[in-house]
């Protein structure tokens, strides 16, 4: 789908199938998810800008690429978020980290905000918010927006799945936001779950109903 970037390597996409099967445990589904958001932030990550730096090898100097500008910033939609992030720090542990507090509210579907938390400096850096779900985009869609409020101007969303309904409204809010997923599912059923999906990430993760 336009706006939206899908990695689809071998290994992401079998770390995707074991977790999406019911039988997974909370340990292993969520030992996978860390595995995966490694995999997920290296193609996130892969345009990144550098600079040449003078550098001593135990042979002999060198100009060497180091990434340019300010650290990065992870910003979690809470709380399944987390589970993106967490793989992602061991990949980039001198990230900076935003924290937004959004629950989907059960009736309406509309996301309610109880908690935001981020660096000032959100105009100098990269933002990449993370969730492993886009599926009606709401919450994403106000946490990008929360984002934009506070000064940023260079974001992208990261996502283990994502539902075409999603993609779509999230790209007519924030076109110049782009989508990196792990998979474009079928449709969202009524309930606002994408199918054929993986069931609700966070209760998968943690152990939760």
């Amino acid at each position: 789908m336009s706006g939206a970037t899908v990695v689809n390597h071998p290994l992401v996409q079998h770390k995707l199938s074991i977790m999406r099967d019911k039988a997974t445990s909370t340990q292993g589904f969520r030992r996978l998810l860390r595995e995966i958001s490694l995999l997920l932030c290296y193609e996130v990550t892969r345009d990144l800008p550098v600079v040449l730096q003078t550098i001593e090898t135990p042979i002999c100097e060198m100009q060497a690429p180091t990434i340019a500008g300010k650290k990065l910033v992870f910003a979690s939609v809470l709380r399944a978020g987390n589970g993106l992030l967490e793989g992602m720090l061991d990949l980039v542990p001198s990230a900076r980290v935003a924290h937004i507090g959004l629950y989907r509210d059960p009736e309406t579907l509309k996301p309610v905000e109880y908690y935001f938390k981020a660096p000032e400096d959100l105009n100098e850096r990269l933002v990449i918010v993370v969730d492993p779900m886009l599926a009606t985009a709401n919450s994403a869609i106000a946490a990008v927006q929360k984002l934009k409020d506070r000064g940023a101007t260079n974001i992208r969303f990261l996502c283990l799945l994502a539902a075409p309904e999603g993609v779509a409204k999230f790209n007519e809010s924030h076109p110049d936001v782009p989508v990196f997923t792990a998979s474009i599912d079928e449709k969202l059923n009524d309930h606002g779950y994408i199918v054929p999906g993986l069931g609700d990430a966070g209760d998968r993760m943690y152990g939760t109903k």
